[in-house]
């Protein structure tokens, strides 16, 4: 990748840190709390975040949680700096993050990356950013470099974080799902190659259902023409008791099986799985 059109800094070297500075190119400056996490990179390594600060226009924060960005950039000087926090964390901590940084005047933009390491600075590729759009148009020539799809969200600077909390929420829930399935054959004498060229199956089937489940509730109907809550209540009974009859954990399982039980008790067993998404949202 060519270098960067404005001078970066980057904090924290860890596997996505280091992606993010080889894609930033060889006029990159880093840091990283401990030595060594810079090797075989093409870039000028900082002895404290305030000398890598120091020698950028933009930083560019990956640190593992947001206290962490805090504390690094404790003591460095952000004047005339735009800062640009790629670490994950909560909507609230994004919210006062930018609020941190409007305090010291200075730019900022909360961003969320969606693509693993090896995507990263190619076409594949895909951060979102939220926060002031003209502190985005200023800084979008050099963060084109980090991939294919650099999307700007709006101008709340919690909006990424947003997406990332919601979108890793089907990850680990999918997971986690994925992996107590293959307990669960284990435990039956499955092996586990021959239980995944069936599980391979089913995770086919969600960009279908993300894509029918959001109109469904965009538009407030859930009809239960392709399966219902009263059926998935049966087989999630089913698992459940098979699970604990091989005495594997059902944590996972009682949790949805209390919220689709919910909604039956409440009358919606005919309507179609999207309506979970509303129990899900309620509280008591």
């Amino acid at each position: 990748m060519e270098s960067s059109t404005q001078n970066v800094a980057v904090l924290g070297l860890g596997p996505m840190g280091r992606a993010l500075a080889a894609a930033f190119g060889p006029g990159v400056t880093v840091w990283n709390r401990t030595p060594g996490k810079a090797d075989g990179l093409e870039a000028t390594i900082a002895p404290s975040p305030s000398d890598a600060v120091a020698a950028a226009d933009i930083v560019v924060t990956c640190l593992i949680d947001y206290p962490a960005v805090r504390r690094t950039l404790a003591a460095a000087d952000l004047g005339g700096r735009t800062l640009i926090n790629l670490t994950s964390g909560t909507p609230d901590q994004a919210r006062e993050l930018a609020a941190w940084a409007a305090d010291r005047g200075v730019p900022y933009l909360d961003g969320a990356i969606l693509t693993p390491t090896p995507m990263i600075g190619t076409p594949s590729g895909t951060i979102l950013f939220s926060g002031d759009p003209a502190v985005h148009a200023t800084v979008a020539p050099t963060l084109a470099v980090l991939g294919g799809r650099i999307l700007h969200l709006g101008p709340d600077p919690a909006r990424a974080s947003a997406y990332d909390v919601a979108l890793l929420d089907v990850f680990a829930t999918a997971t986690n799902g994925l992996l107590h399935g293959f307990a669960l054959a284990a435990a039956e004498g499955i092996a586990p190659p021959d239980f995944a060229a069936f599980a391979a199956g089913i995770g086919a089937l969600l960009p279908e259902m993300a894509t029918r489940f959001g109109g469904r509730l965009a538009d407030g109907r859930h009809p239960g023409d392709r399966s219902t809550i009263g059926s998935a209540a049966s087989g999630i009974a089913h698992v459940t008791a098979a699970a604990r009859a091989r005495g594997l954990d059902t944590g996972m399982l009682d949790a949805a099986r209390a919220v689709i039980d919910r909604a039956v008790a409440e009358g919606h067993g005919h309507e179609g799985l999207s309506r979970l998404a509303v129990m899900w949202g309620r509280t008591g």
